[in-house]
């Protein structure tokens, strides 16, 4: 359906990482929102990303003039630092130039946050790529996946939870938004895409 398309070794200028874990299990949680995102995006470029490299599921797109390699770690959330820093060595990508799309449990679903860098956020899937790389200069953009319940509710069964079918509708309305302003990112305007989003 989709033409192979072969890059040489230093054409991937960009990656767009989406944070998640991999089993079907936690297809449509909370905590794979960056999945989530990551799929629409690599349909919005008519790419598939299916492909096994990096302890990840990858394919190979184009973001305007650029090449990014589109990334899914199969590494589980807490060491996706993994799969990310392999392929910053392999195409020796600097961390400005690795896009990270992750949940965040302070923003609301259907709200959206662009960061330049920064600490993790206490996102474990973040706080393992920054302990890894040894830098937290990653572009990244937050989706907002909603606070716990109550206080008293568990943290774990909370991001592990699925989104319900009205939330779901609320993450579709930014999914447009994501792509522009990872489009935007990979383009040099963070900021613009900061002023557009945040």
């Amino acid at each position: 359906m989709f033409g192979k398309k072969t890059f040489s070794n230093n054409s991937i200028e960009y990656l767009v990482v989406g944070l998640g874990n991999p089993d079907r299990k936690y297809e449509n949680t909370r905590h794979n929102a960056g999945f989530i995102m990551l799929d629409y995006i690599a349909d919005k470029c008519g790419v598939r990303v299916n492909r096994v490299k990096f302890k990840s599921t990858v394919g190979e797109a184009r973001l305007g003039s650029h090449r990014v390699l589109l990334m899914k770690p199969s590494t589980y959330m807490n060491n996706s630092g993994q799969a990310v820093v392999e392929a910053m060595n392999f195409y020796k990508i600097p961390a400005e130039n690795v896009v990270v799309l992750l949940d965040d449990i302070n923003l609301d679903v259907g709200k959206m946050r662009i960061r330049q860098k920064g600490s993790d956020g206490g996102q474990n899937g973040m706080k393992n790529i920054i302990y890894l790389s040894g830098s937290d200069r990653f572009p990244r953009v937050k989706i907002g996946i909603g606070s716990k319940p109550n206080p008293n509710y568990d943290l774990a069964a909370w991001v592990l939870s699925k989104f319900t079918k009205d939330e779901f509708k609320l993450l579709e309305t930014i999914a447009e938004n994501t792509y522009d302003a990872v489009s935007l990112i990979v383009d040099g305007k963070i900021q613009q895409a900061m002023n557009n989003y945040n």
